[in-house]
């Protein structure tokens, strides 16, 4: 079946930092060869889990470089991805907790803290790709209150949640649906992820905009890597390789329209 250019896939790769660069490197070849050029987004933590300060490695930050002029969207992925919070709220305890590995650094900062962190994370994040990032993902999905105003105070362009993609500076939606994506922390997530992702592939066929995200860990998984390369070669039928930046043009409008 040909594309249906105006249905959209988008694909990320998660955690880019030094820290994991041979799986960045791996997940990369891999959605090249399948998407027919860098059509990737690339999520980079400024200094993950406070051990790989990707100021301090500069031959990984030419090779940010060197993907971004190639044309790799580059995102900021929080700081360190690293929750330190002590979450007041229980639904935010529950996340924290059973949701994510100790990884929703941007679930508990109040606005401040988030606004320097983000800031802090651009400076270094623009300064090793030499121009603006595409916009800002915090780890997890996971927002707190703190998180989202200090998003709107700093006009980020475009940030993304498990169910949407938006604008934060007017709040405007510009993509909806759940992100399909794996997990590798165990044999039971594994097995609910490549679950999730099979029901994925049969419910998101006619989305508009589909979103698929990868991880460094991925790569642990030969049963991962054989299902990522299934779900983006299933949705290459119907939706075209895109970009995040392709959200913001005009025909988005009628592509809602349309479906």
């Amino acid at each position: 079946m040909p594309h249906v250019a105006e249905k959209r896939l988008l694909v990320a790769i998660h955690d880019v930092s030094p820290a994991f660069e041979r799986p960045v490197e791996i997940l990369l070849e891999r959605l090249q060869r399948r998407l027919g050029g860098p059509r990737v987004a690339m999520l980079v933590v400024p200094d993950h889990w406070g051990r790989a300060p990707l100021d301090r490695a500069p031959a990984f930050a030419r090779r940010l470089r060197d993907w971004a002029d190639a044309g790799v969207e580059m995102f900021l992925h929080g700081w360190s991805h690293r929750d330190e919070s002590a979450h007041e709220r229980r639904w935010d305890r529950f996340k924290a907790r059973h949701l994510t590995a100790s990884e929703g650094e941007f679930l508990g900062l109040s606005e401040a803290e988030a606004s320097r962190r983000i800031a802090d994370g651009l400076a270094v994040l623009e300064q090793a790709i030499g121009r603006e990032a595409s916009g800002f993902v915090a780890p997890a999905w996971l927002y707190g209150p703190g998180a989202h105003a200090a998003l709107r105070a700093r006009g980020i362009a475009m940030a993304e949640d498990h169910w949407r993609i938006w604008r934060p500076s007017d709040g405007a939606i510009l993509a909806t649906g759940p992100v399909l994506t794996w997990a590798s922390r165990s044999r039971l997530r594994t097995a609910s992820s490549l679950a999730a992702a099979m029901l994925g592939r049969i419910a998101l066929r006619t989305a508009p905009v589909v979103r698929i995200a990868v991880h460094p860990g991925d790569t642990t998984k030969p049963a991962i890597l054989a299902d990522i390369d299934r779900t983006v070669g299933h949705f290459l039928k119907t939706h075209a390789p895109a970009r995040y930046a392709d959200l913001r043009a005009p025909a988005l409008q009628s592509l809602r329209e349309a479906a």
